[in-house]
This record gives C-alpha cells, sequence and structure tokens, in this order.
C-alpha cells in the first residue's frame, strides 16, 4: 500500500515543482512587463516648415473669406430679395431660394438678418478691417484684425436686440472667449444677462407669433396647438389675436415661434384673412377647416389650403 502513496507523492511533488516553475516565470514575465524603466522610447523631430510670405498673406486672405462666407450669402440674399431678381423663374422668394440653393423657408432670412447684425459690428472698427484685408492682405497683422463672427449660429441671439446692444454683446462674447470667436452658447448667455440686468419681464414684441399652451389653465380649453400674434404686451401678459378673435394670456402660457420678421408678416396676413371668413356664419365643415388653420405649425398656407382660403374669400365676398 506504501508503493502507491510513494507514487502520489512524486507526482504530486512534480507537479509543484512545474507549478512553482510556471508561476516564477509568469511572475518574471511581468515583472519585466510592468517595469517601465526598461523601455526604451524613440522620438523623432519633426521639423515644421515655415510659411513664407506669399503664402501667409494667401493664408490670410482665404481664412477671412471662410469667415465671412455666411456675411457675403446674406448680402446676397437680400439684393436678391429686394430687388426681386428671383421673378422671372418664381413666384416667391422662399420657393427660388429652396429651388436654387436648397435652403429651408427660415434659413435664407437667418442668414439676410445675420448679415446686418455683421454690418453693424463692422461699426466698432476702422473702415480698413472692411477692405484692406482683401486689397492687400499682407499689410494687416493678425492681431489686428477685428474679431468678427464666423457663422450664423453665433450671431441669431442677437437679432432682436437693438444695434447698440449688439455690439455691447459681442464685446463681451470675445472677452469670455479669452479674446477669440465666441460660440454662439457664449453669446446666448451673455445676451440672457443683459436682458435679466434690463429687469424686462416680457420679451415678447408686437406682432411676435406665439403657440398657445393650455397646461393647467381650464380658460384655454380648446385652444390647445393654436397660434396667436401679439397685439399688446402687458407687464406679465400679453394680449394676442388668434384665427377667432383676443385673448389676454398669461407669460406662462405662451411660447414664441421664434420667427422671422417676413414669417411673422405672412401669419398676420393669415389671420386677417382666416379671421374675416371665420365671423361669416358658415357650414360646419367649413369651420372646421378655417380651426385646421388656426393651429399651423408653419408660417405658409400650402397650395391646396391657398386654394380653399380663397374660394371661401370669394365665397363671402358675393
Amino acid at each position: 500500500m506504501a508503493k502507491p502513496s510513494s507514487r502520489r507523492k512524486k507526482a504530486t511533488s512534480a507537479a509543484e515543482i512545474n507549478s512553482k516553475s510556471l508561476s516564477n516565470s509568469a511572475n518574471e514575465d511581468i515583472s519585466v512587463e510592468e517595469n517601465p524603466t526598461t523601455a526604451t522610447i524613440t522620438v523623432s523631430a519633426v521639423e515644421v516648415e515655415e510659411l513664407t510670405d506669399e503664402e501667409q498673406s494667401d493664408r490670410l486672405l482665404l481664412e477671412r473669406k471662410v469667415e465671412r462666407a455666411f456675411f457675403e450669402a446674406g448680402k446676397a440674399l437680400a439684393e436678391l430679395r429686394d430687388r426681386r431678381l428671383y421673378r422671372s423663374t418664381h413666384s416667391t422668394f422662399e420657393d427660388y431660394c429652396k429651388d436654387r440653393f436648397g435652403f429651408e423657408r427660415r434659413h435664407p432670412y437667418r442668414l439676410i438678418e445675420a448679415a446686418g447684425v455683421v454690418d453693424n459690428l463692422i461699426k466698432m472698427c476702422p473702415n480698413w478691417t472692411q477692405n484692406q484685408i482683401e486689397d492687400d492682405p499682407a499689410t494687416v497683422h493678425s492681431d489686428q484684425l477685428q474679431i468678427l463672427p464666423t457663422s450664423e449660429g453665433q450671431v441669431r441671439p442677437m437679432t432682436k436686440l437693438e444695434p447698440q446692444q449688439q455690439q455691447e454683446v459681442w464685446l463681451k462674447a470675445v472677452k469670455l472667449a479669452g479674446g477669440k470667436v465666441p460660440t454662439g452658447k457664449i453669446v446666448k448667455d451673455v445676451v440672457q444677462r443683459i436682458m435679466e440686468r434690463t429687469q424686462v419681464p416680457n420679451t415678447y414684441q408686437v406682432g411676435e407669433v406665439c403657440q398657445i399652451l393650455t397646461k393647467d389653465n381650464p380658460e384655454l380649453r380648446g385652444k390647445r396647438g393654436c397660434w396667436g400674434i401679439v397685439a399688446r404686451v402687458n407687464d406679465f401678459s400679453c394680449t394676442v389675436k388668434s384665427w377667432d378673435g383676443e385673448y389676454t394670456i398669461a407669460l406662462q402660457h405662451l411660447k414664441s415661434y421664434d420667427y422671422l420678421p417676413a414669417e411673422c408678416q405672412q401669419m398676420r396676413e393669415i389671420c386677417d384673412r382666416v379671421n374675416r371668413v371665420y365671423s361669416s356664419e358658415l357650414e360646419e365643415s367649413v369651420q372646421k377647416f378655417l380651426e385646421s388653420l388656426g393651429k399651423l405649425n408653419r408660417a405658409y398656407l400650402t397650395g391646396l389650403e391657398e386654394k380653399v382660403l380663397s374660394l371661401l374669400e370669394a365665397e363671402i365676398a358675393n
């Protein structure tokens, strides 16, 4: 009986020896891998090629063109709209911009408004910043250039401010950005601070289009999803003109659609037209159609809606 026991001891002993050997080998490998002092790092020096004076001038010129791209687009769009240079192919400016440039309805107006803000900001610097950069960029040093917006998104929060406030906001935003072009969020934060500083409880403007919110207000039952146009601005409420009359509504029950001026004008025209027709005693089905127009979430009528509304207007005119 002792012999089998002896074999097991020998086998166990050999296994232990092999296990210890493997363990030591593994430990040795780990210690080598975990010891960074034994590693050799080779660093290759990369020579940075300096730009020539001509290349530096070209870079400056191209950078300014990129920065001013949205500004130039806004200026061009304004002229196309004001001179109605689209009239030979399109009946409306919006349709022209969509077909020609792929712009959605609000985008060209945003670019036009943004260009107006940039025009105002340019007035803060000497005249040479407007022309000399393009005429002879080599004579202008980078630290002399006025810091101007490089995208429409940086300008959008300022479009409803007065010109002096726009300049104040931009200067503060540039300072907060460490002397660089600020992001749209930084600009928006500065605008919010100025609004709080002026302590104006009601920031809505006459003519602005708002959505009526009915939550927790039984008096607005049936107006859910309807739009209204601000007719009078009160301290903590607005009197809005809807498709079926006027209502005085608290600020917490209003939400601006943030429409552009041209879109607000379109909504005022739609409101007047629907209101005139709705005041007439028409069939219930017709009234339902007019109700649906009173809940539009866009600043225009479709072709079919325009035809039906025009037909109703002609009907009550007879």
